[in-house]
C-alpha cells in the first residue's frame, strides 16, 4: 500500500505556478465557478491520478491472477498494519511458484509502460503519464524503501530464487531507468514532470 499513499501525495500535491496570476472569479446561478485555468489544471491532474492509480492496480491485479492461474488462493491480510495481498503459495515447497507470484506485479507494469513507449500512437496525455509514473515510482519504491521490507517483492523475488536483492533491484531498476530515459528524449512527454499553467509551466508543490 505504500506506493499507493505516494502516488496519492504526489498526485494531490498542486504546483506551485511559475508566474503569479489574478482571475477575476465567474458566477452562475449564484455559485462561484473556478477559473478556466483552474478547471483545467484540475482536470489534469485526476486524470494523471487515474493514469498512476490504474498501474498501481494493474501491479496488485497482476499478483492476484498470477496466483489463481496457478492453482493457488490469494487473500488479503494485514502485516503490521498494512493490507497486503498475500498468495496462498507455501514459499518453501514452491518457491518457483512464489517467484512468479511476486515478479508479476513489476513485471507487468514494467510490459504496460513498454507498450505505451513502444505502440505507435498520439501519446503524450495525463492518463498515460500518469501511467508511466505508476510503473517507475512502484520500482522506485520497491528497489529503495520498500526492499526489505517483510512482504516485499524484492525480498521473495531473492529468498525463491538464486539471485540477490541487489542483483534482483538492478534488473527491474536498470528496466526503469532505461524507460524514464526514453521518456525524457521523446517530445510525446516533454516537461513530463511539469504541468501546464495560464502563465506557461508550474513546477513544485503546495498543498
Amino acid at each position: 500500500m505504500w506506493p499507493v499513499c505516494l502516488g496519492l501525495i504526489l498526485t494531490s500535491a498542486i504546483s506551485v505556478t511559475a508566474g503569479a496570476q489574478v482571475v477575476d472569479p465567474r458566477f452562475h446561478n449564484g455559485q462561484k465557478l473556478l477559473p478556466a485555468s483552474t478547471e483545467s489544471r484540475n482536470n489534469y491532474w485526476e486524470r494523471f491520478a487515474i493514469g498512476f492509480g490504474a498501474s498501481v492496480l494493474a501491479h496488485e491485479g497482476a499478483h492476484i491472477l498470477s496466483a489463481l492461474l496457478m492453482g493457488y488462493h490469494p487473500y488479503y491480510a494485514f502485516d503490521h498494519g498494512r493490507p497486503t495481498v498475500y498468495s496462498g503459495i507455501d514459499s518453501e515447497l514452491n518457491p518457483h511458484q512464489q517467484f512468479i507470484f511476486s515478479a508479476s506485479g513489476l513485471t507487468t507494469q514494467a510490459l504496460i509502460n513498454e507498450g505505451i513507449l513502444d505502440i505507435p500512437h498520439a501519446g503524450g496525455g495525463p492518463m498515460e503519464r500518469g501511467l508511466l509514473a505508476g510503473g517507475i515510482g512502484t520500482t522506485l519504491f520497491y528497489i529503495t524503501l520498500g526492499r526489505n521490507a517483510s512482504v516485499s517483492d524484492i525480498s521473495f523475488m531473492a529468498r525463491t530464487s538464486s539471485l540477490s536483492k541487489t542483483q534482483v533491484s538492478l534488473i527491474f531498476g536498470g528496466i526503469s531507468a532505461i524507460q524514464a530515459l526514453r521518456i525524457s528524449r521523446d517530445p510525446r512527454y516533454d516537461h513530463f514532470f511539469f504541468r501546464p499553467t495560464a502563465d506557461g509551466l508550474g513546477v513544485g508543490f503546495s498543498y
